[in-house]
Parts: structure tokens; C-alpha cells; sequence
């Protein structure tokens, strides 16, 4: 597990049935792409988040697969459509097998 991994969502408190909201989301991850050595010429090993994935009530938002050129601290902006109140769910997965998760709800 990376160390000091920390995900941030916004999602407005509420909004009009049939809306389109925008979704902010910021994690922050070192994000080593495998390819850079250290002091003794060894590799480090590549950890970076390699999907992330929202979902509203069960149903998918988005889903994204990451490659090694992904930055540090991977930003996310998109918009979603609220037919309904309910919460969203986001995930982040990591090469390690570490999942990192965060939920927000939203009153219509």
C-alpha cells in the first residue's frame, strides 16, 4: 500500500432531478511508473492507481483505466446526470491490490 494515499470528492449537497452535476475528484498518490532507479541503480517499482470508477446508486458513472504516463495526484473532472437522490460511490485501485474508496450522497 502506498503511503499517505488520500482521495477528495466534490458533489453539490443537492440538485433537480434531471440535472447534469459536475464531480471533482483528486487523490493523491505518489504514482511510480516502474521506469525510474534509485540511488543504487535499482529499480522502483511501478505503483500507480491503475482504474477508477464512480457509480450512482449501483449503476456505472465512469470507468477509467490508467496507464504508467498518468501525473501524480490524478484529477478528475466530469459530469453526471441526478435523476434521482442516492449516493455515489468512488474507487480507486492500485497495482498493489489496495482499493481506496469514497462516498457522497446527494439530496434531489
Amino acid at each position: 500500500m502506498a503511503s499517505g494515499v488520500k482521495p477528495r470528492v466534490k458533489v453539490p449537497k443537492s440538485a433537480s432531478a434531471g440535472d447534469a452535476i459536475t464531480i471533482k475528484t483528486l487523490i493523491s498518490h505518489p504514482m511510480e511508473s516502474g521506469q525510474r532507479k534509485d540511488g543504487d541503480g535499482n529499480p522502483i517499482p511501478r505503483s500507480i492507481i491503475n482504474r477508477f470508477t464512480c457509480e450512482f446508486n449501483g449503476q456505472s458513472v465512469i470507468d477509467i483505466t490508467l496507464e504508467p504516463a498518468i501525473s501524480t495526484n490524478p484529477y478528475f473532472e466530469f459530469e453526471a446526470t441526478v435523476p434521482e437522490a442516492g449516493e455515489f460511490a468512488f474507487t480507486w485501485y492500485d497495482d498493489d491490490g489496495s482499493v481506496y474508496n469514497d462516498n457522497k450522497a446527494i439530496a434531489v
